[in-house]
């Protein structure tokens, strides 16, 4: 039979959370059928032992390809489904998660629906986001001004469901119907941004991100950590996808001000920025997984 909903989760050395995820996802169903896929993208740290002793995961082996490129690659091997909720390994579903964000892609408006993410601490995270602009490249989020502040801040922006341009990735339900329209999840980001991505091209198309705030997730981290090479791709990828939607000038003014912010980020002590910064003016100093270092401008 067709199961309710398929499961898709991208693990890469997450032998230390992939365990206490799987465990939640039968109560967070709640009476739903669903089938899990892992897709696990070259892990060395026992993963793949971990979970192939595992019977309620179908788990797939393969070279890192990316984020997008797990999600497209479980999502073929998944079979049929009506909705496609898509998790990073380092998420903890509370009972009964799931069936508020099915519910809300009853609405044939909505494409995608997203949870109401807390810490482990239970301080909700602010995982709700504003369509990129050359204002919000300058990294202001801490004023709170829409006009400024790519994140929504506002507790009260996670009390209500609401339409949102786009939501952080660690859990998504997708529509089969949104998830065909849009084509998958374009790979060639890598990591980062691929989620920004895929709500605007979902809203060109008519299909809306719905956040869900019944349906509530832990994140509790401790998934791959960050360098400077990871924060150079971020950077990178943020000013690609501003690129592929917009026009020269505009892009070329986003390019400049997220210079400009990461610049900023460094003379306050981050070092992950001055990487950042290089990858930017110095396409050859690019992750390579990205492929993008023929232009200045990110392609």
């Amino acid at each position: 039979m067709t199961p309710d909903i398929i499961v898709v989760i991208v693990t890469y050395n997450s032998a230390h959370v992939i365990g206490g995820l799987l465990d939640s996802i039968p109560a967070a169903a709640d009476g739903l059928t669903y089938h899990v896929v892992v897709v696990d993208n070259g892990s060395k740290d026992g993963t793949t032992e971990l979970i192939s002793t595992r019977g309620d995961c179908h788990v797939i082996y393969s070279q890192n390809t990316g984020y997008a490129g797990g999600i497209n690659r479980g999502v073929r091997a998944a079979g049929p489904a009506g909705a496609i909720l898509i998790l990073n390994p380092d998420m903890r579903l509370h009972e009964g998660a799931i069936p508020p964000l099915l519910a809300a892609l009853d609405d044939p408006e909505v494409g995608i629906a997203v949870p109401q993410i807390r810490s482990p601490s239970g301080s909700v995270e602010r995982s709700l986001r504003r369509e990129p602009t050359p204002a919000r490249a300058l990294g202001l989020n801490w004023t709170g001004a829409p006009v400024l502040a790519e994140y929504l801040t506002g507790p009260r922006d996670y009390e209500t469901p609401r339409t949102v341009d786009w939501a952080t990735g660690a859990a998504f339900l997708m529509s089969r119907k949104c998830y065909e329209a849009v084509g998958g999840w374009d790979e060639s980001f890598f990591l980062y941004s691929e989620e920004t991505d895929v709500c605007l091209r979902a809203r060109d198309l008519g299909l809306l991100t719905r956040y869900e705030p019944r349906s509530v997730m832990v994140h509790i981290g401790g998934q791959s950590g960050r360098d400077h090479r990871t924060h150079a791709m971020q950077i990178v990828n943020r000013v690609r996808l501003y690129r592929r939607r917009h026009g020269s000038p505009a892009s070329w003014c986003y390019f400049g001000l997220t210079v400009a912010s990461e610049l900023s980020w460094m003379l306050r002590g981050h070092g992950h920025s001055w990487h950042a910064v290089l990858a930017l003016l110095m396409p050859s100093r690019r992750p390579p997984e990205i492929m993008c270092s023929d232009h200045l401008m990110p392609q």
